[in-house]
């Protein structure tokens, strides 16, 4: 059973990054439609295609590799210089710009292909293409899949704080202290009887309110403790349903950071349960989150390779460190297989795919190419170009070639590649683990 449980984890895991994906897309999709572009292809993973379906123009499919996924859009880039012919004459001046390469350098050679997948697109596209939008609509398109992901991760956050809850020490007594510690962090006793048990509180007890004031939780019943040192104080006390007062009077504990202070002690543990938190607790903790991840994401590269020394000297990794899509996968079905209440293993889940979707809201507006926020600096830029020729009374410029940026991709792709393998390995050989 709880290798099963183990295994389901891992699948929804997987089935709610693939869903994230999908709408992250979605998020591309739907605004490059709505501003009329032509789109081939929307595709969900990589590899070889599991199947797909044409509907009008677009070809909708999955593929086997659910670890990404692109919508394949008319004119991403600008026709090359040397193949700038009409529309119509796009297929002819493709095959010219093939016959006519002469360098077999690595990167050039990636150039001109970039070049001609490009020129492919621009076929019988006319006017549809998305370098000849307006710089907003080609900022609004690629920022449409990151906050995707955001308003995805502030969905699963409200689920989380408000709907399941969150893990909250309640004023309901589920066991009492057997006697008065020396110090606050202590177990050595000082004397034989804690005040809680001298009163008759038992486990099941619910503290309703102290000294008159209510309390809503037990970090406000301890702060009204502790500030109360030797004062009696009267107690009303819920015991299964019905109420009663009793006074008890805080014992006087040192502090062990300051041994000349001294807190309020009565002996009572609390009963942990899920509350439901305000509508506005979810957001503020997904936005609190992106602060977190782009900290991480900051120092990746320092991060990653903190991690793979980890593997030559065996050492613990950092829990706050990169996770791989393995080591996810690993905390999902730890999860699923504990020995939490159902909901307490849903609710984690929950909250790991939130912040998976805060991660892939943070690092695809990392400036730089293939990531959307390298298009959306490429946008920016060709932008900032014509701007300055209209203020300079010069002609407008050609919109900005970002093909030529296609070495500079290929070098961060494979950078991602190296970390992603170091991170699958580190999650592997020397995983993060609950337990």
């Amino acid at each position: 059973m709880t290798i099963l449980a183990f295994v389901i984890g891992v699948v929804v895991l997987i089935v709610g990054l693939a869903v994230s994906i999908a709408l992250h897309e979605i998020g591309h999709l739907v605004p490059a439609k709505a501003f009329g572009v032509r789109v081939g292809q929307y595709m969900i993973g990589f590899g070889p295609t599991l199947f797909s379906r044409r509907r009008g123009e677009t070809e909708y499919g999955v593929k086997l590799l659910p670890l990404g996924g692109y919508i394949s859009m008319a004119g991403m880039y600008p026709p090359a210089p040397a193949v700038e012919e009409d529309a119509a004459d796009v297929g002819a001046a493709h095959g010219r710009a093939a016959r006519r390469r002469v360098s077999s350098r690595f990167f050039r050679t990636l150039v001109q292909d970039a070049r001609e997948a490009n020129a492919e697109t621009l076929i019988g596209a006319e006017e549809r293409t998305f370098y000849r939008l307006p710089v907003y609509k080609r900022v609004i398109i690629m920022l449409g899949g990151p906050f995707m992901n955001l308003l995805l991760a502030i969905v699963l956050f409200t689920i989380l704080f408000s709907g399941f809850g969150v893990q909250t020490a309640t004023t309901t007594v589920s066991s009492l202290s057997e006697c008065v510690p020396t110090s606050s962090t202590s177990q050595e006793c000082a004397s034989s009887t804690a005040p809680a048990a001298q009163a008759g509180l038992e486990p099941g007890d619910t503290i309703v309110s102290i000294d008159g004031q209510a309390v809503a939780d037990f970090t406000e019943a301890t702060a009204l403790i502790q500030a109360s040192p030797g004062r009696a104080m009267n107690f009303v006390i819920d015991r299964d349903g019905t109420q009663r007062t009793v006074t008890i009077t805080p014992a006087a504990v040192p502090k062990t950071d300051d041994p000349n202070s001294e807190i309020g002690f009565i002996g009572v543990r609390p009963t942990g349960a899920l509350v439901a938190q305000p509508l506005w607790a979810g957001p503020h903790a997904a936005i609190e989150n992106v602060g977190a991840v782009a900290g991480i994401i900051v120092k990746l590269p320092v991060m990653v390779a903190e991690t793979a020394s980890t593997l030559v000297t065996g050492a613990e990794r950092d829990p706050n460190g990169p996770l791989s899509v393995v080591g996810a996968g690993v905390i999902a079905g730890e999860m699923a297989s504990s020995s939490s209440p159902i909901v307490n293993r849903v609710a984690g889940i929950v909250g790991l795919l939130g912040s998976l979707n805060i991660a892939l809201f943070v690092f695809n507006l990392v400036p730089l190419l293939p990531l959307d926020g390298g298009h959306v600096v490429v946008a920016l830029w060709d932008g900032i170009k014509r701007w300055w020729a209209r203020v300079a009374r010069r002609p407008a410029p050609r919109p900005v070639d970002a093909t030529k940026l296609v070495p500079l991709t290929f070098v961060v792709v494979a950078a991602l590649a190296v970390m992603g393998g170091v991170l699958i390995l580190a999650d592997l050989i020397n995983p993060l683990s609950l337990i």
